[in-house]
């Protein structure tokens, strides 16, 4: 009763006493370098109190006094057993587990590719490096193929471009974000997801639901966040190369100078073409895009541990061109003709960030952070007689300090955050422009009884030029009924300016009428969306056979109280207009991790999807959303040699249920697609752990869809449409690579 008398006079604002801290650092040697560890368990012997240590191997644990003993241990490693005679900053140094000496071994450690988190309290899927190198993983699109929380689905017949899902909702109502910027949004959203190469990504953090206050209002689904390789730990070279049979080449490389022990800097260049013109249906439309993209970064990282500074600074130049259309379309000579329809889709983006960070050397949980990011992105695009050319600058800032209460049981995050955005639109013969600020601030609380029981509460109060004011509550719920049990809940509200031509842009490539039913709203004349988002997680470790694996339920529930519909229900034409009734996404996902034997890893998951909205011509399921899907991913590898030579296997296998379709000319009543199942499969063998190679295939049965393209004999007609997509449409995919680290 005591504890839960403390936690209300901590929530309540009453200051509790200090209590002592222990604090720490985990690390270990390979070679010359000092690597700390991440995720080690630190714990006071024969009790429930610990914590694991963070992203630079420290930890904060409350003091016990001199008689109680630490336990530090990390798997891979040899457990240690320390007598703590005060509370002075402890820093250890872990040896491997099958060694006595560490100057006569080179450390391997063998982590789980994707980890679900067992100590937050949201709902996060980590996922590293290792997980992106089983597909093939040529941009931030791609890197969702063997992960079942991510739906992944062509956007339409004409630019292949990969649109992602999920909870049964589209990329926009996600908040994508790179190291906690946000990125993907605006006028990126219908292709920034390939404005980030993979190779460049270090890991990604997927967290279902309403995420936490701090990076904005507009998450409603959930919150997908990259970062990107550090300067500071990244190899000095890389190189990577792919090929495929589609036509597409691409090549990587990677480079990192340490100038002395603060500063590093790290330059990535990346570079695709796709030259080679394909049309394996025979409906005289390419397939795949002819295209070329030059995607350069230059990052510098500083760092002084000692007095607790820590910098990254970036900019980054991107020039992407797509040509999609008919076999034999010149854009030069043939655009505004009737001969040839075709399209040129052409993108310039120019991102900076700064980010600064302070951490109080002798109070660690005390800390504070600035982030600002601008960028300008700038298409021009032309689809048959039809425009879009959207010009967005955008400035974003975020000040942010960390503290606790009482003691590091009770914890907070406070600050503020300013953004700009500046669109100028041409849609057709028409031009939108505006101007969007936003002011708001949040305060995070979190608690965390280092048992069985912790909880994220936040709420931010923002000011919008176009939403007005209002106020986004957020919560999480973590509990252990035993040390195998996790269970959580979350809910909270989102908003977002739905910039309704930048995220549907399959629409030019279609000839229908585009009506936008004006409401008396600021943007476009539509009102801001506004949703409700409520989920339950249950996830239960278990041992079969003596080996571990997990099994996970998901139910999330999100209720649009304000949307903006987009209505294709209507033959040769395209609607906007605001929500009058109900609208919603259920989500159900059953999903077991089981590691049968040491070196093999099997993942299975079930889906199901009730998304539907109020229509004017009903309440209706949405279009192309498949209402069941399953997931099964099964991995190999071999042993490491002492050479480091290995064989890696993967294969993946999707299947998706039907999908309803809406009313066309060649469907006037609308109907369903066919199910249907799609297998992926790789496998990589390295020579040494600097150089592999590897080969793949998608799509290992050739499924496609038939004639995706509606009235692609008529391009100029009314009729015509390439945005009815449910299923690939270029078949089988077959490409090899190498990676080389130096």
């Amino acid at each position: 009763m005591k504890k839960y008398i403390l936690i209300l006079l901590s929530l309540l604002g009453f200051k509790l006493s200090a209590q002592e801290n222990l604090q720490g650092r985990l690390l270990t040697k390979d070679g010359s370098e000092t690597i700390p560890l991440i995720g080690a368990n630190v714990f006071w012997l024969n009790t429930q109190t610990g914590t694991v240590t963070d992203q630079e191997g420290k930890f904060t644990i409350p003091y016990l006094g001199p008689e109680a003993k630490l336990i530090l241990s990390y798997i891979g490693f040899k457990s240690d057993t320390l007598s703590v005679q005060n509370n002075k900053i402890i820093i250890r140094f872990l040896k491997p587990s099958d060694t006595e000496s560490l100057d006569e071994v080179t450390i391997f450690q063998r982590r789980k590719a994707v980890q679900k988190a067992y100590f937050e309290a949201q709902n996060i899927i980590n996922i590293n490096s290792e997980e992106l190198l089983k597909a093939a993983c040529c941009n931030l699109s791609e890197s969702f193929e063997t992960n079942p929380s991510i739906d992944v689905n062509f956007s339409d017949a004409l630019t292949g471009t990969k649109q992602i899902q999920m909870l049964g909702l589209t990329s926009p109502y996600l908040l994508i974000s790179e190291e906690n910027i946000p990125m993907v949004r605006g006028a990126s959203q219908a292709y920034g997801l390939t404005f980030t190469p993979g190779t460049w990504i270090e890991s990604i953090q997927i967290t279902k639901g309403t995420g936490s206050v701090i990076n904005g209002f507009e998450s409603i689904a959930g919150q997908i966040n990259t970062e990107i390789k550090k300067p500071f730990s990244s190899d000095p070279l890389f190189f990577n190369l792919f090929s495929s049979n589609m036509g597409r080449r691409e090549a990587n490389f990677h480079g990192s100078l340490k100038l002395n022990n603060k500063w590093s800097t790290g330059l990535f260049i990346h570079g695709n073409l796709r030259n080679q013109e394909m049309d394996n249906n025979g409906d005289s439309f390419l397939d795949a895009p002819l295209g070329e993209q030059v995607n350069i970064l230059n990052r510098w990282q500083y760092t002084d541990s000692k007095k607790g500074w820590v910098g990254f600074g970036s900019i980054r130049l991107m020039q992407d061109e797509k040509q999609v259309g008919e076999l034999g379309f010149i854009p030069e000579g043939d655009r505004y003709e009737n001969l040839f329809w075709g399209s040129q889709i052409n993108t310039n983006r120019i991102d900076a960030s700064l980010k600064i960070g302070y951490v109080f050397p002798e109070l660690s949980y005390k800390s504070f952070g600035f982030q600002s990011a601008y960028s300008n992105h700038r298409q021009e695009a032309f689809y048959g007689f039809r425009n879009y050319d959207i010009d967005h600058q955008s400035f974003y800032s975020n000040l942010l300090y960390n503290s606790i209460i009482g003691n590091t049981k009770n914890k907070f995050k406070l600050g503020f955050n300013f953004s700009y955005d500046r669109y100028l639109e041409m849609v057709d013969a028409f031009y939108f422009n505006r101007n969007d600020i936003s002011v708001g601030s949040f305060f995070e609380y979190s608690y965390d009884n280092l048992e069985d029981f912790n909880l994220v509460a936040g709420i931010r109060i923002d000011s919008h030029n176009r939403l007005g004011t209002f106020v986004t509550p957020r919560l999480h719920l973590r509990y252990l009924p035993n040390e195998t049990t996790i269970f959580r809940i979350s809910g909270g509200s989102g908003r977002k300016a739905a910039n309704i031509f930048a995220e549907n842009q399959t629409l030019f490539g279609t000839n229908r009428r585009i009506n936008i039913l004006e409401s008396g709203g600021s943007i476009y004349g539509l009102n801001p969306e506004k949703a409700w988002n409520y989920g339950i997680s249950i996830r239960q470790i278990f041992k079969l056979f003596g080996r571990g694996g997990d099994i996970t339920a998901d139910y999330y529930v999100t209720n649009f109280t304000d949307q903006v519909v987009v209505d294709w229900e209507s033959e040769g034409q395209i609607s906007f207009y605001n929500l009058e009734g109900l609208s919603r996404a259920n989500s159900f996902q059953l999903s077991i991790d089981y590691n049968p034997f040491e070196l093999i890893s099997l993942r299975f998951a079930y889906k199901n999807y009730d998304v539907k909205t109020t229509y004017n011509t009903g309440f209706l399921q949405r279009p192309l959303q498949a209402q069941n899907r399953f997931f099964a991913n099964f991995a190999w590898e071999t042993k490491r040699k002492t050479r480091g030579a290995q064989w890696r296997w993967d294969l993946t296998y999707h299947y998706l249920g039907q999908q309803r379709l809406v009313s066309t000319i060649r469907d006037p009543e609308g109907s369903y697609s066919p199910s249907y199942g799609l297998w992926n499969s790789q496998i990589t063998y390295a020579f040494t752990n600097k150089f592999e190679v590897y080969s793949g295939v998608e799509n290992l049965e050739n499924f496609r869809q038939l004639n995706p393209i509606i009235a692609a004999d008529d391009p100029f007609g009314i009729n015509f449409d390439s945005a009815q997509v449910y299923a690939p449409i270029f078949g089988r995919m077959i490409y090899i690579g190498l990676r080389l680290n130096l």
